[in-house]
């Protein structure tokens, strides 16, 4: 049987490192709250290749003596807490004490250092968890960390990171959420040497999220501030109306720190459920502070996840407080006839509900759609375009051979339409059902498709070009795909730093869902859910959110148009199902519907 051994500081400090330090992006975190911690009011992060070659934070906070310097290397060395009484009371972000030295076991570390009345600062060298040298610097009052090399003690953790630009893309949305936490410290952050976004101190939390975010989301925008108890609600939350198709413009903060909580995230959900259609959220910045006995951050090594003492007192403060506000705007419900208010059993009705899912966050009720002639699929001359359309438009599928699904379809006995989104047929074995929305998406999607195959994308160019303000994140990602974009239809032109004009639009989008779609797709490029690198697949991925986001149906369709479109669902490859995968028809028999009458 082998020896028990107690483990060496520099083997400990690189286990510690792997659960603090997962990517380049947790070594920022835990320096940039440190920063904060020192009373930074001034703050510069810069980082190269996604931070593997190095990562430089700099602040101008009360920085450290020698001693203190070189105890912070030490690992459970912190100036935060001294008991675990102290953690009830925990106003600082960092507190463990683990950061500096795991970060410094698996890099190459430099730390620069000068405490208000030294005359000389402190810088040390550290490789491998091995001290290189102590010496005096110049330097101002404050603090400069460097990591370079980062996990080159421990190859096997630098094989799983990610490649360069998403490594970079995690860092600058961590920046910015540290950022939006405190509008009164200037922030910098700079990626090769390219500045990203260099944002002053701001008065207002408005303004730090139009820096960073966009003005025109800013816009859209409106104060929140709600108190009861302890408990105190504060930040920006999202007109009624306004959503987005991804959550990473929804973020909370506890007591000033950025967490990723399932109660509060749908709490918020839950709120705009009679505000926003299903799939959508709203996009919000709130600070909810509460006393620090009543929230345990010590639940998580990297501090992401918090817990509550009471989860559901949390969820109803933050759900009645978000209401409010939305009711005193008239954002109560979808309907422009709907009351202003919900009734006080809706409210309590919301309140007592259990947490459930995203998906299931909004009601299964469809909003209502905005009429248009889907069958023939013609480019649509709207007000605002000017040239005709650049390239032939392609009016229809090209047919494919009569298959036996087709021929059938012809012989089916139209009955009529239940609940506006069901065309009813007789059949000889029983009642066909088929889903008009799921098949339109299916005739758009395969059309789309060959069109982008074919290189044939008609585009229309507008004669008022629509104005697209970014955040860096996203503006970045839209540059290095403006090809791809201008090869299927698109235009889009910089027009300064995070602006953008599009100039130019496919003919089967109208002009005010340009927005919006570019949004979406550049919120499914971080999410990953769209192929950035193989063409093909970002061809389908392109084609499947436009048939979802193009469609739109007519209110009153007749016989003519499911039969139109009967004909045009048979002739596609896949008529079974939409491109999500969710029928488009099926069929009830006539012993099935025997069954339900027990016969």
């Amino acid at each position: 049987m082998p020896d028990i051994r107690i483990l060496s500081d520099r083997v400990a400090n690189q286990i510690a490192a792997g659960e603090v330090i997962e990517r380049p992006a947790a070594v920022v975190k835990e320096l940039v709250e440190n920063a904060l911690d020192a009373g930074a009011t001034r703050i510069e992060v810069e980082f190269r290749h996604g931070g593997r070659s190095l990562m430089r934070i700099e602040d101008n906070g009360h920085g450290m003596n020698r001693d203190n310097a070189l105890l912070s290397l030490e690992r459970h060395a912190t100036s935060k807490i001294n008991e675990a009484v102290d953690l009830d009371q925990l106003g600082s972000f960092g507190f463990r004490g683990e950061a500096v030295p795991s970060i410094a076991s698996v890099s190459k570390f430099t730390l620069q250092t000068r405490a208000e009345g030294d005359e000389l600062g402190t810088e040390v060298l550290v490789n491998g968890g091995k001290i290189v040298h102590v010496r005096d610097c110049g330097r101002p009052i404050g603090t400069r960390m460097e990591v370079e090399h980062l996990f080159n003690s421990v190859p096997a953790r630098r094989k799983f990171l990610k490649r360069d630009r998403t490594e970079a893309a995690h860092i600058v949305a961590g920046v910015r959420l540290y950022a939006l936490a405190s509008p009164g410290v200037a922030f910098t952050l700079i990626e090769d040497g390219r500045v990203i976004f260099s944002s002053p101190v701001c008065p207002a939390l408005s303004d730090r999220v139009a820096e960073i975010f966009g003005r025109q989301l800013a816009e859209q925008l409106v104060p929140l501030k709600a108190e009861e108890g302890d408990f105190k609600l504060a930040g920006l939350i999202g007109r009624p109306g306004v959503g987005r198709s991804t959550r990473h413009e929804m973020i909370v903060f506890v007591n000033g720190r950025p967490v990723d909580n399932r109660t509060l995230n749908y709490a918020l959900i839950e709120s705009y459920h009679e505000s926003l259609p299903k799939g959508r959220y709203p996009p919000a910045f709130v600070f909810f502070t509460l006393p620090p006995h009543e929230v345990d951050v010590n639940v998580h090594p990297a501090k992401r996840e918090v817990r509550f003492r009471s989860e559901p007192a949390v969820r109803g403060f933050v759900i009645r407080a978000v209401l409010e506000r939305l009711r005193e705007l008239g954002g109560g419900a979808q309907n422009a006839d709907a009351k202003t208010q919900m009734p006080d059993s809706s409210l309590e009705r919301l309140l007592a509900t259990e947490l459930r899912p995203v998906s299931d966050a909004t009601p299964a009720t469809p909003p209502p759609s905005t009429p248009i002639a889907v069958p023939a699929i013609m480019p649509r001359l709207g007000a605002l375009r000017q040239a005709p359309t650049v390239g032939p438009a392609v009016e229809s599928i090209t047919p494919a051979p009569a298959n036996s699904e087709l021929r059938g379809a012809r012989g089916w006995r139209y009955i009529g339409m239940a609940h506006g989104s069901y065309g009813l047929f007789e059949t000889s074995a029983g009642v066909m059902w088929v889903n008009r929305r799921a098949a339109h998406e299916r005739v758009w999607f395969e059309r789309l498709q060959e069109e982008f195959r074919a290189g044939q994308v008609a585009g229309q160019q507008l004669l008022l070009p629509v104005p697209l303000e970014l955040d860096p994140v996203a503006s970045a990602l839209l540059v290095d795909r403006l090809e791809f974009l201008t090869d299927h239809g698109f235009g889009l032109a910089e027009f300064g730093r995070n602006f953008f004009r599009i100039e130019t639009i496919p003919v089967w989008m109208e002009p005010a869902d340009a927005e919006p779609f570019i949004r979406d797709l550049l919120g499914a490029l971080r999410d990953g859910s769209f192929p950035a690198d193989n063409v093909e697949l970002a061809r389908e991925s392109l084609a499947r959110l436009a048939s979802s986001k193009a469609v739109r149906l007519p209110e009153s369709p007749g016989e003519a148009h499911w039969r139109s479109l009967l004909d045009q669902l048979f002739a596609c490859r896949a008529p079974h199902s939409s491109p999500a995968g969710r029928p488009t028809y099926f069929e009830m028999s006539h012993g099935e519907v025997a069954r339900r009458f027990q016969k």
